[in-house]
């Protein structure tokens, strides 16, 4: 009688043991890039007015009116081998309901580290520091080429 396999050639190729990782390499990300990362998708959420607080607010003001914005002002991340825990200090604009403001930093958060970065974020924790309230508008009063043109 002869012995006929039941898995063709094929599939026990295709079973064949993955390399580990560490293996091929080692990957470290930077506490810096993931804070980089978390402060701009924090930035992209609607309500936020500006990351951090105090006089590092306005030194990133100033930052941001020249062209050279950084991105993890505000925002401080501990990295291990597989998860991340992000601490963001943010100013939310007049008006945006806070809680609510918070809950949708943290998911964008969390999302954006998770599919850029590719680690596990165990937790987010935002720390709204201030509310920014725009200045009043200043009625415009018709100059005297106005006020002529009105007799």
């Amino acid at each position: 009688m002869e012995y006929q396999n039941p898995q063709p050639e094929a599939a026990i190729q295709a079973r064949a043991v993955p390399v580990p990782a560490s293996a091929l390499g080692r990957t470290v990300i930077s506490e810096t890039a993931v804070a980089k990362v978390a402060g701009i998708a924090a930035r992209a959420v609607p309500g936020v007015y500006s990351l951090g607080s105090g006089p590092s607010r306005a030194l990133g003001a100033i930052r941001d009116a020249v062209g050279n914005s950084d991105h993890a002002a505000g925002v401080h991340a501990e990295v291990g081998e597989t998860q991340v825990a992000v601490d963001i200090s943010l100013v939310a604009s007049y008006g945006t309901p806070l809680h609510s403001l918070a809950d949708q930093v943290r998911a964008a958060v969390y999302r954006a580290v998770e599919e850029l970065v590719g680690l596990q974020v165990i937790e987010v924790n935002v720390e709204v520091t201030d509310v920014y309230v725009p200045p009043p508008v200043k009625a415009t009063t018709p100059g005297p080429t106005e006020r002529e043109a009105l007799l």
